[in-house]
């Protein structure tokens, strides 16, 4: 049976904490519906209403571009060890560049990572649990340290330059701001 919550227990604190991975989906008011793994350690809950998430240099820029749309995002964790769990969180996000005021204090929140882009501040308006009685089980064997090893193979100069040819619009032709 799903369940709603007005704020993030501490047990569902607690559950957004021990996971290694989440999934992040947004949507342009017309256009493709993005959803992305993340991971390395890249989750932190701010408080029991806001979350926030390291974004990485990827292949794409979607999430950034959708948020300045409309700023509709989801937060999906799930449980794949004995006590299954599916947990979403439903809000309005933002990107925090390193240019904007709030940088520092919510780049303090993280683990140095080569290639971080931007930060993804998450107002959460809802949180949903359901059973995942379905979701298979996996264990976690370590994150990978490709992205990382690439980024610093580049150097922050090489980084700029992969941000400016291909992180500067989304598939569907949104800006995204990053380098603004």
């Amino acid at each position: 049976m799903a369940k709603f919550y007005d704020l993030l227990t501490t047990e569902l604190q607690n559950f957004i904490e021990a996971q290694h991975i989440f999934f992040v989906a947004s949507a342009p008011n017309d256009g493709r519906v993005n959803l992305s793994p993340k991971g390395m350690d890249a989750l932190r809950v701010v408080n029991e209403s806001e979350i926030a998430y390291l974004d990485l240099t990827g292949s794409g820029n979607e999430t950034a571009a959708h948020l300045l749309e409309n700023g509709r995002v989801t937060i999906m964790l799930c449980s794949f060890t004995e006590k299954p769990l599916i947990l979403r969180l439903y809000g309005q996000g933002e990107p925090i560049r390193p240019r904007d005021a709030a940088w520092q204090e919510y780049l303090s929140l993280f683990p140095a990572i080569a290639g971080t882009r931007q930060i993804v501040r998450v107002k959460v308006e809802s949180v949903q649990t359901s059973c995942g009685f379905a979701v298979p089980f996996y264990e976690f064997s370590g994150d990978r340290q490709i992205l990382k090893e690439w980024a610093e193979k580049k150097g922050e100069e090489g980084v700029y330059e992969y941000w400016e040819k291909n992180n500067q619009q989304s598939i569907d032709g949104l800006p995204t701001r990053l380098l603004e």
